[in-house]
């Protein structure tokens, strides 16, 4: 395990300075050593690794997201409001339905087997936008209308939104009959999510402000609250839906609504954390992409994936439509919507698993989709938003 470790660190950081000397964003470098030391190519990293996969890619998901909401302004949040809605659900609907357009045209699915593949597509990588959109908020890149923080917000529920529609297509194809879960099921997880991460964060502000620890440890029991907090969304799942990842970036929103100078202090603490977990994030994504398969494709799985991002870019467009923003921004945004990686490597294989006859297929569009997708959004944001987006101090 020690050597798989070594060779995942040292390859991924060497393979991302190169990629970067030639202004190609790091993140592909650590795709291709996870493809590279994978399973499906050299197999050099330790099987014992690859069982926790689906956990730790959760615990780089869970510092993102509570690096994320300690950066936030719940005040900026409320100003954005009706787009950050809009934004999380109408982009998605838009794939959504292109693949219900284009699957059955170009692979021969049946209509619910397009919905279910259309749900794995339909989410935006938060591993992806989430540290560029901080480095923007950071760097004053759109600052004025809020810009990073409205992709920030939209993107992490747009996850939650596609992930709903998932579980449900896919119970429908499973049980035989439609499944309505998804009219209560999203709003129940919103309200909860919400609803509990606001409690967890008050209740950590008043621990914080009465024991007085170093930084370190209240890292360290941010991490325990966030591992409880996922915990209990897949212990209650059976009766009461929650997620818990919005209570993950609403907790972290709510220390710095009430403790502004703990949040910016904390936010160094998950910079410096970050570094390894989206190492390890991206190279464990990369190590699930099976490209013998992806291989067999033929054109039509290419056609695909970019007409769903087509439709993807025409429903930003449509959920931006009575903003203030002028089209370079709301070009920015659509380039922003691009990425796809974590929740395609999370759910892409559920289908196959599930003895669906075409899950095989699934699972090798979705893998496409990352390999097509993850590189052209980090390379999108991070070659057009100096020129896209105004900077203001």
């Amino acid at each position: 395990m020690l050597l798989s470790v070594a060779l995942i660190v040292l390859m991924a950081l060497l393979l991302g300075k190169i990629l970067k000397t030639i202004h190609i964003p790091p993140i592909l470098g650590m795709l291709l050593t996870g493809i590279l030391l994978g399973p499906f190519v050299f197999d050099l990293i330790d099987d014992r690794i690859l069982s926790l996969s689906s956990e730790l890619r959760q615990m780089a998901l869970i510092v993102i997201l509570l690096r994320a909401g300690l950066a936030l302004k719940l005040e900026d949040l409320k100003k954005i409001g009706r787009p950050a809605l809009l934004m999380s659900f109408i982009p998605a609907t838009f794939e959504l339905i292109g693949v219900l357009i284009l699957g059955p045209l170009l692979l021969g699915l049946s209509f619910l087997e397009a919905a279910i593949l259309g749900s794995i597509l339909a989410a935006v990588s938060p591993a992806v936008v989430v540290p560029r959109m901080l480095h923007l908020m950071q760097s004053g890149y759109g600052k004025k209308k809020h810009i990073p923080e409205l992709i920030l917000s939209g993107a992490s529920l747009d996850d939650i939104y596609v992930i709903i529609l998932f579980s449900s297509f896919l119970q429908s194809y499973l049980t035989g009959s439609i499944s309505f879960n998804l009219f209560y099921q999203l709003p129940l997880s919103i309200l909860f999510g919400v609803g509990l991460g606001l409690l967890i964060g008050l209740l950590s502000v008043v621990f914080f402000k009465r024991f007085h620890m170093r930084d370190t440890m209240k890292v360290l029991i941010l991490f325990s609250l966030s591992f409880l907090l996922i915990t209990l969304e897949v212990t209650l799942k059976p009766w009461l839906s929650i997620s818990g990842l919005l209570s993950v970036m609403v907790l972290g929103g709510m220390i710095h609504h009430m403790y502004p100078e703990l949040a910016k202090r904390l936010v160094g603490k998950f910079e410096k954390i970050w570094v390894i977990a989206e190492i390890m994030l991206f190279v464990l994504v990369g190590a699930a992409v099976n490209i013998t398969v992806v291989s067999d494709l033929g054109i039509q799985a290419i056609f695909l994936v970019f007409g769903a991002l087509v439709f993807r870019t025409i429903g930003v467009f449509v959920a931006l439509l009575k903003t203030d923003l002028i089209m370079k921004e709301r070009l920015f945004v659509m380039i922003a919507y691009l990425p796809k990686a974590t929740v395609q490597a999370a759910i892409g294989a559920i289908p196959l698993a599930s003895g669906i006859p075409s899950g095989d297929l699934m699972l090798s569009v979705a893998v496409l989709a990352i390999i097509i997708t993850a590189p052209l959004g980090a390379i999108g944001i991070d070659l057009t938003y100096s020129r896209l987006l105004p900077q203001e101090n």
